[in-house]
């Protein structure tokens, strides 16, 4: 258990990070957007891609 949860946080730090690598600057510009955005722009988007992540782990778990 303790190996999957680690190379799962693995994997989102190689994703999280990649963006970064490829091209600082748009990332750079892509969080100043981000900081002009309201609230409940981010808690929507926050709340999609939790359900989306849970969805797609609920397929991969229950088809794989």
């Amino acid at each position: 258990m303790w190996q999957e949860l680690l190379s799962a946080i693995a994997l989102v730090m190689i994703l999280e990070g990649l963006p970064y690598f490829i091209s600082p600057s748009a990332m750079r510009q892509a969080l100043a957007r981000i900081f002009t955005l309201p609230d409940h722009v981010l808690r929507s988007a926050g709340l999609t891609f939790m359900v989306l992540g849970v969805l797609l782990l609920f397929l991969v778990r229950r088809l794989l």
